[in-house]
């Protein structure tokens, strides 16, 4: 039988010590006796999964977590929630993430224009499809705030006024601030910031913005778009590791890099990507697998939903409740395996004072059949800095965790 692995990611859960707790951060106040299990049955070090030259994103970090290189794979985090939703992008096709958001005074006041729902989405981007789209812009629906704008180049426009060289901020990051200074940069910025602008007008009385207005509800005020790229290749983690894999996500950034690595992905009723996710089901769904795969990756949003509206109080609470109910019975059922290895660690910090992504290395803790504990009792950043296991260069850790020796 071969080995059995489970990367639990509680996404953005590594944070600053923050002030109104005492000076500690949410992975040491909160009860998280099922991880601290695990520091101490293993051990705990620390990665850093975001290159300096890169924006400190989800795409770069779960990327360098499930082990490949970014700095030859990564294109773009619109591009992998592409693949997310199988949409194939030929090599002079781009996409761009396309955002729902609330922007008052040219202020960032919500990223998430109070969580949109599908439908609010669908009909808003409907309408950018018949005002700003065209044969060669078009407008994807995807998940509440979280949709895509692709650009299909063709044999009259074969190169794309885009390139690598463009720039662009992603709203998380931007959350409580002007935006003025944060529109896109470089080639191809021109286009993307009429359409941002000429969306403002057009939702200004659409009867989505109508009906909300009614209920006192924030206004979806504009498109904002980031997160470019053209069309990545990845070498499947099968052909790299002989092992098969699947993903259980409710983002579809996860979902997109599990397509390009080719993982299967489960999908779990009730798993919104937010504070009130579906944790005992995604915990079930893991062990479920196991039966048929060899490494399984469950990726909880929660922590870091919380962490950019500023909440540590539901930080804390997704915590506990990722330590209850997916990492615990998770545990539990390797332990019935006699060759096995669990992983717990973050892609990125995202502080709860900043409400934003941010660059460092990050705690994890892993434990396993062959894997002799170190002195480590809690699972937290102030233990993992006390660690000599450290990957400065994140992509790296996944060798380590498939098939070689933690050493310190």
């Amino acid at each position: 039988m071969s080995r059995k692995i489970i990367i639990v990611i509680p996404d953005g859960c590594a944070d600053h010590p923050i002030e109104s707790l005492g000076g500690k951060t949410s992975l040491q106040v909160a009860n998280l006796p099922a991880m601290d299990a695990i520091a101490k049955a293993g051990i705990v070090g620390r990665s850093d999964n975001v290159p300096a030259k890169y924006t400190p994103g989800s795409e770069v970090a779960n990327m360098s977590l499930l082990g490949y290189d970014p700095d030859v794979y990564f294109t773009g985090r619109a591009p992998i929630e592409a693949a997310a939703r199988g949409i194939e992008l030929g090599p002079d096709d781009w996409a761009v993430r396309c955002n729902l958001v609330t922007i008052q005074d040219q202020v960032m006041v919500d990223f998430t224009a109070d969580h949109v729902s599908n439908d609010e989405a669908r009909q808003l981007l409907q309408t950018a499809q018949q005002h700003l789209g065209s044969s060669q812009l078009e407008f994807v629906p995807g998940v509440s705030y979280r949709n895509l704008l692709l650009y299909r180049g063709n044999a009259s426009h074969k190169n794309a006024p885009f390139s690598k060289d463009t720039r662009t901020t992603a709203p998380h990051d931007l959350t409580d601030m002007n935006v003025q200074d944060n529109f896109p940069r470089g080639p191809g910025s021109d286009l993307l910031s009429r359409l941002m602008d000429e969306s403002v007008a057009l939702f200004a009385e659409h009867p989505v913005n109508q009906a909300r207005r009614a209920a006192n509800r924030r206004l979806v005020t504009n498109l904002w778009l980031w997160g470019l790229g053209g069309a990545p290749a990845l070498p499947s983690f099968e052909s790299r590791f002989a092992m098969k894999g699947a993903m259980i996500t409710a983002v579809d950034l996860l979902r997109g890099l599990a397509a390009l690595i080719g993982w299967d992905r489960i999908e779990v009723e009730g798993a919104t990507g937010y504070l009130d996710t579906n944790y005992a089901g995604k915990g079930q769904a893991a062990i479920d697998a196991l039966a048929k795969y060899d490494i399984v990756c469950v990726h909880i949003e929660a922590p870091d939903e919380a962490s950019h509206e500023g909440r540590v109080d539901e930080k804390i609470k997704a915590l506990e409740a990722i330590d209850s109910h997916i990492v615990r019975p998770i545990h539990e059922a390797l332990r019935q395996y006699p060759d096995y290895r669990i992983l717990v660690m973050p892609d990125h910090p995202t502080p709860v004072t900043t409400k934003k992504h941010s660059h460092g290395m990050v705690p994890l803790a892993v434990c396993g059949s062959d894997i002799e504990p170190d002195n480590a009792t809690t699972y937290d950043e102030v233990a993992a800095a006390a660690s000599k296991i450290a990957f400065p260069q994140g992509w790296k850790l996944i060798e380590t965790l498939v098939r070689g020796r933690f050493q310190g």
